[in-house]
């Protein structure tokens, strides 16, 4: 196997010219150079130089290799500049999008603990629909997204874009306080198709999970009002305008209602870090491993 040392002595030889010039840039005697080209010539089984009495020359075999180990070194200088960052992973910015409710708990989970290890990165932060940020990440504008899928409204990420997945959470049924669908077990929403319905608007469709789910259960919702901040839908729910189906996230620490699973089919959503593959961005490896570890700090305390 040829050694990187011996072929920046060779380029440093092509480069300047001389084994003199080549000693300068490289801080070595002569003599070293020397030791090291015919060193090189006997891993290579093939001549490299010509020597005359007061000057050298490259062998054209000698001229091709410089050629290539300027390549070889240019893959090994950009491996090392990339280790390095990965290790120091302390600067920079880091650009995040994510949807409402994964704001609640999951993200401020993630980013204390990130921000607290990596204070000098630069948190630039941006709220919307996945399907209204997924551009933004595709061009670049965005280091990492927080998505979610619905099992009842399942979707492909577009090409050059990878999806880690973080958690799957499942749907809850919300309902003023004292509803006596609160005291069934084993309730589906077909027993409260007369209600009116607080729901969300379609990821980028005019029917939300609910309705789709509706469908399934043999009846359609009636739908009171539409809001994808679920702060408003639990306001709604509080005051006894309507139930409403809301995804763990959205639904944990409520207060002023009553929240209890309920039974159908495919109610639960997954959640994901969408990232390009290609992002050099050294601080992005660090944070999904830390948004993973906020996804386990969720799971121990609400079981």
């Amino acid at each position: 196997m040829l050694s990187s040392h011996r072929l920046r002595v060779l380029r440093e030889v092509f480069r300047t010219g001389s084994i003199a010039g080549a000693a300068r840039t490289l801080r070595l005697s002569p003599s070293a150079v020397s030791h090291q080209l015919s060193r090189l010539e006997e891993e290579a089984g093939v001549g490299l130089v010509e020597r005359g009495a007061q000057s050298l020359r490259l062998t054209a075999a000698g001229r091709r290799l410089a050629t290539k180990a300027q390549e070889v070194l240019d893959l090994i200088e950009a491996a090392e500049r990339d280790l390095l960052a990965q290790a120091r992973a302390d600067a920079g910015q880091l650009r995040i999008g994510f949807f409402a409710s994964s704001g609640y708990r999951l993200l401020p989970l993630a980013l204390s603990a990130f921000a607290a290890r990596h204070p000098a990165v630069d948190l630039d932060l941006v709220e919307g629909q996945p399907h209204e940020l997924m551009p933004d990440l595709e061009r670049g504008v965005l280091d990492v997204l927080v998505v979610f899928e619905h099992a009842l409204d399942p979707w492909q990420p577009p090409e050059g874009v990878e999806i880690t997945p973080l958690l799957e959470e499942p749907q809850f049924l919300v309902l003023p306080l004292g509803h006596p669908a609160g005291r069934t077990a084993g309730v589906r929403l077909a027993d409260l198709a007369d209600e009116p319905w607080i729901t969300t608007y379609g990821t980028d469709t005019p029917v939300s999970v609910l309705e789709r789910a509706g469908v399934l259960e043999g009846f359609s919702p009636r739908i009171r009002c539409r809001s994808d901040h679920y702060e408003v839908t639990l306001g709604l729910v509080r005051a006894g305008f309507g139930v409403a189906l809301v995804p763990s996230l959205g639904a944990h620490g409520a207060t002023g209602v009553q929240v209890c699973r309920v039974e159908g089919p495919r109610l639960h959503r997954r959640i994901g870090a969408a990232v390009r593959p290609t992002n050099p961005n050294p601080a992005l490896r660090s944070f999904l491993d830390y948004l993973l570890d906020a996804v386990g700090r969720l799971r121990s305390t609400t079981g």
